[in-house]
């Protein structure tokens, strides 16, 4: 993941006075079921939905041209950004003190409640909360499930043990089965995104039906709130025999 740095930090706070930048130690536990396979991630959003967070921030220059009194220029300090391999925006957010410190030195921590972090992560546009990225178990929260932190939800997986959500997958049959010239609709779990669509179409259709038919599933899938559940889509247009 690549770093940056956004233009905000999160305001101070008095509420955790007494922290002494330990971890949660039912979030170190939920960490360490999920990395050994006893339980899911939606383990890890419960712990972080109760736990104290710590978000970093990182000093900037400001900007050539922007100088300060002394006609120096100036550092500024804000929230960081991780770029995800498939181009997404993370925000970094960290266990405790000793793993921030595993990942940057010279971040400085800003306790949070879990939701409040997810809710930061919203309203700077990023849509992903990474735990512990520099270790030592590393774990990326989804977009459903930031949100659901951030408006104090319950999380519920749309892939659970190899096997799509019903209610998911009967949205998306719903939604894609009613487009134009749709013949089918197969729903499984993906392996470059969290759900595979196999849209089965009409043969005959030449390039621009196609994309048409295509540009109309997409516009579907997107406007449904239960579709919405899963994090990532994957088309896979296929002629139905």
């Amino acid at each position: 993941m690549s770093c940056g740095t956004g233009a905000k930090s999160l305001p101070p706070t008095s509420a955790f006075a007494g922290d002494d930048g330990g971890a949660d130690p039912a979030l170190v536990a939920a960490l360490e079921e999920w990395s050994t396979g006893r339980a899911g991630l939606d383990a890890v959003v419960r712990a972080v939905a109760t736990a104290r967070l710590l978000v970093p921030v990182l000093a900037h220059e400001v900007p050539d041209g922007a100088l300060g009194p002394d006609g120096e220029r100036e550092a500024s300090t804000g929230v960081v950004a991780l770029a995800t391999p498939d181009g997404r925006t993370a925000l970094p957010v960290f266990s405790g003190v000793a793993s921030l410190a595993a990942w940057r030195t010279d971040a400085r921590p800003v306790p949070a409640e879990g939701p409040r972090a997810a809710a930061s992560a919203l309203a700077e546009g990023w849509s992903l909360l990474v735990l512990d990225p520099g270790g030592p178990v590393t774990a990326l929260l989804p977009r459903p499930a930031v949100q659901a932190l951030a408006a104090g939800l319950r999380w519920v997986p749309a892939v659970s043990g190899g096997i799509v959500r019903p209610e998911v997958v009967e949205a998306i049959v719903r939604v894609v089965g009613a487009a134009t010239h749709v013949r089918f609709v197969r729903v499984e779990p993906g392996e470059r995104s969290e759900v595979t669509v196999v849209v089965g179409l009409a043969p005959g259709l030449d390039h621009g039906r196609l994309r048409a038919v295509l540009d109309e599933v997409n516009t579907r899938l997107a406007a449904d709130p239960m579709v919405a559940q899963a994090d990532t889509l994957e088309l896979r247009p296929v002629v139905a025999g």
